[in-house]
């Protein structure tokens, strides 16, 4: 007689008995953190976003003050040691005129050692805006950091250039966030009624969307901007930038969420809060846009570059920030004359945040893209 055999279970490893009851998020994160790139490029951004809050502490000058006997500095050498020693000193800059090209030039006084501090004191501010201090990132023992220290050199104006840069930062990466933030809202929102209700709506929606995308960008961005008035105050010229930049980019995000609803609509879940009575506003917002949420953030995640770009494109052109307004685009309109570069090239320093900024969101959002890939 044949003995009955009972399958036994397959024994399972503590590994896979954790990813069986991981949750979706747990499961991004650890393939998230396995793409080095994704790894590297997100702590630059966190870096970035720290200097962005603390702008006040990593300047040590009024980056709006301008001097024409400092001007067109070069970047100033730091000095890390002394006699042996770690005490970093500059020497401080004598402006003299050649004699032949009659062009101001600066010598250092080599006789003469101004010490150089971390978390040294200076100009005073409020940390935050709430907590009143004075030190910062880089300060000068007995003399004025304003008129002796020039990390990063000076522009025609004499206007520091370390400090402007810390401030175009701040606004260069504020406008893209807010950009975001704003074509994310109009993109879920419109390609959500769009995908959901069908009919007028999404006849409607897409033809506005083919609308916008007809247009070639820089002569809208030309004809929105050129509508400002030019009485405006930075703040107003900021937010303007801000919406019509987000005017333009949520229109791609739109239709991948038209695209996901015409498939979410008829599954059962969808049906079965609808039988339960629920609002079409909760089915839309609670059901249907967190099952693939993780999909709108990598989307998100690599719309940001396009948004600093855009900014960097316009203020470079005269057509978006204009000064006194500080950002990576109006710095770098220093850079527009061949023959200032020629002279100058330090002038071209603000286009490596920018480099940097753009790679690292690329490199954060593929991560984050092969992440949230159920299949991958």
């Amino acid at each position: 007689m044949t003995e009955l055999v009972i399958p036994q279970d397959t024994p399972t490893t503590a590994a896979e008995e954790k990813i069986a009851v991981a949750t979706q998020w747990q499961l991004m994160w650890w393939r998230f953190r396995k793409h080095k790139l994704a790894m590297l490029g997100s702590l630059v951004l966190i870096a970035f976003y720290l200097s962005v809050i603390s702008v006040d502490f990593l300047a040590y000058a009024d980056p709006n003050e301008s001097d024409a006997q400092r001007g067109l500095i070069a970047p100033q050498a730091i000095e890390w040691f002394d006699n042996g020693e770690f005490k970093p000193y500059v020497h401080p800059l004598k402006g003299t005129r050649d004699p032949k090209t009659f062009k101001r030039v600066y010598v250092p006084d080599l006789e003469t050692k101004v010490p150089v501090k971390l978390f040294g004191q200076g100009f005073s501010y409020k940390f935050l805006g709430v907590i009143p201090t004075d030190r910062h990132l880089f300060a000068v023992e007995g003399a004025d950091a304003q008129t002796t220290l020039f990390l990063l050199g000076t522009d025609v104006q004499g206007r520091d250039l370390w400090s402007r840069l810390v401030y175009g930062t701040q606004t260069s990466l504020t406008i893209g966030l807010f950009s975001v933030a704003l074509s994310l809202l109009l993109g879920v929102t419109l390609g959500g009624m769009s995908g959901y209700f069908g009919g007028i709506w999404d006849t409607v929606i897409q033809r506005i969307i083919e609308i916008l995308r007809s247009l070639p960008t820089i002569p809208l961005w030309m004809g929105l901007t050129a509508a400002l008035p030019n009485d405006w105050s930075v703040m107003q010229v900021y937010f303007a930038i801000t919406i019509i930049i987000s005017l333009i980019g949520w229109t791609e995000l739109a239709r991948v969420v038209r695209g996901r609803f015409l498939s979410l609509r008829q599954e059962d879940f969808v049906m079965a809060a609808q039988l339960l009575g629920c609002s079409k506003r909760r089915i839309i917002f609670r059901h249907m846009v967190p099952s693939f949420i993780s999909h709108i953030i990598a989307a998100t995640t690599l719309a940001l570059p396009a948004m600093i770009i855009s900014e960097t494109s316009l203020s470079f052109l005269g057509l978006g920030l204009r000064p006194p307004a500080i950002s990576w685009g109006v710095l770098l309109q220093d850079a527009q004359n061949i023959q200032a570069l020629a002279i100058s090239p330090w002038l071209l320093i603000p286009v490596l945040p920018v480099i940097v900024a753009v790679l690292a969101f690329n490199f954060m959002g593929d991560g984050l893209r092969d992440a949230a890939d159920p299949y991958g």
